[in-house]
């Protein structure tokens, strides 16, 4: 057999392996690629002190009047949406129709992308906690801070990328807002792989405005490298239900780059290293929107030595 004829592609794998970021789970890869342990080795900014996923102490959280409700714009729209495997997640990309205001956030933000979170064989997958407890899958919606046109451009401000997340807890009945995304993860088993979601809407997965007035809110990371430390958090009390059948079902469908299953994609929780967790108050007002901004971007500059 000629094994020259193999040799770029081993070499190839080589190269991806040496070069490349990993979870703790591509057991295969341990030995070459960073798992989350040696992330800032190779990204400096993933051992920063603003990292991102926590444990939220919810006895230790401050309420915060300041927090008021969100602006959901393009939530109901009939869009359709690119699903691509990104070699460590799937990424569900969303039109600049969709877009964010309120939440106390310094500005307008639009939307990105969204991505799930999950363990696999039965484990939880989500990144954030909450008192120690791991969720089964948690969801991630990106949006930029208007004018950059990118989270290149975003992550030089401090509060240029809005991340919404929300916990999902394990329900006796199936999802079936999910079913779309899971039917989609089916189609884009490998790496670079992608397919199209039509007449999605991003309303059936999430709950309606009214639902969402109760949020947890700190300054952090993106939780993969670069770990960039430019993202102002929400995390909503509000849960979302998915069955065991469908965990499974998602846990099942993508691969890695490196060819494994793609299961236990999360990083575990960082330390707060001194940042307060706010909770929102339902129904408070909307005065005093930029107070919160204010005060712990204040606090923050003031620690890191660019204010005085």
């Amino acid at each position: 057999m000629d094994f020259s004829v193999y040799l770029p592609t081993l070499i190839s794998l080589f190269s991806q392996c040496t070069a490349q970021w990993c979870y703790q789970s591509q057991y295969s890869c341990d030995d070459t690629c960073r798992d989350p342990i040696r992330w800032a080795a190779q990204f400096p900014s993933c051992g920063g002190l603003r990292q991102s996923p926590i444990n939220i102490v919810s006895t230790k959280v401050h309420v915060n009047s300041a927090l008021p409700p969100f602006n959901f714009i393009g939530h109901t729209n009939t869009i359709n949406v690119t699903v691509e495997n990104k070699g460590h997640s799937a990424h569900f990309a969303l039109p600049q129709s969709v877009r964010l205001t309120g939440g106390a956030l310094p500005g307008h933000y639009r939307a990105a992308q969204f991505h799930f979170h999950w363990g696999g064989n039965g484990r939880p997958g989500s990144e954030h906690t909450i008192d120690g407890e791991q969720f089964p899958m948690e969801l991630h919606i990106v949006h930029i801070k208007e004018p950059y046109g990118s989270l290149a451009e975003a992550e030089h401000d401090m509060a240029g990328i809005a991340l919404l997340a929300f916990l999902f807890e394990e329900s006796p009945d199936d999802n079936p807002h999910l079913d779309s995304v899971i039917a989609s993860l089916g189609r884009v088993k490998n790496n670079a792989s992608s397919t199209v979601i039509p007449n999605f809407r991003l309303s059936d997965i999430i709950p309606s405005d009214k639902d969402l007035f109760s949020y947890y809110r700190y300054v952090g990371s993106m939780t993969t490298p670069g770990c960039e430390q430019a993202v102002a958090w929400t995390l909503f009390h509000r849960t979302l239900p998915i069955s065991s059948r469908q965990l499974d079902a998602i846990t099942q469908q993508c691969r890695f780059w490196t060819g494994q299953p793609m299961t236990d994609i999360f990083r575990p929780t960082q330390p707060l290293d001194g940042r307060v967790v706010y909770r929102s108050k339902a129904g408070a007002a909307l005065g005093g929107v930029m107070h919160w901004w204010v005060g712990v971007s204040s606090v923050l500059l003031g620690r890191t030595g660019l204010i005085h």
